[in-house]
């Protein structure tokens, strides 16, 4: 498994007039994580940009558990538990600075020539970036 995780707070923006967490902003909670897993073991999304390799996402799905609100602390994790051929599945959760899972889902990502469009099989570069930071452990 592969596994990563990042903190980040609550802004005001991401919020509801109530001051909850908009349903949203979770997609682009597990967004900031993957990304910066990327960026931490070696081939940051900018890389993979300048390789001409896209991910598009080609599902999400997500179940809410906990709200979060204004000034919270946010804990995202990315877990990959399996080494991906044509398609990445990425395990997410997201909880609050007290522990409580908030939302939890999986993102199924495709590779894709930015040039061309054409789909690709998981590029080897990608694929020794993940294989460099496999753990023996199934959980974090």
């Amino acid at each position: 498994m592969v596994y990563y995780e990042t903190v980040l707070p609550v802004r005001y923006y991401e919020c509801d007039p109530m001051g909850i967490v908009h349903h949203s902003n979770y997609i682009r909670f597990f967004e900031c994580a993957r990304s910066a897993m990327m960026e931490a073991y070696g081939y940051s999304v900018q890389a993979c940009a300048d390789d001409k390799l896209v991910f598009p996402i080609a599902g999400i799905q997500l179940r809410y558990h906990h709200p979060l609100r204004m000034g919270d602390s946010v804990r995202v994790t990315a877990a990959i538990r399996k080494m991906p051929l044509a398609k990445l599945e990425v395990e997410q959760q997201v909880f609050n600075q007290d522990g409580v899972l908030c939302c939890e889902g999986t993102v199924v990502l495709g590779f894709m020539d930015a040039d061309t469009g054409r789909v690709l099989r998981c590029p080897e570069k990608f694929s020794q970036m993940l294989q460099a930071h496999l753990s023996d452990k199934d959980e974090p």
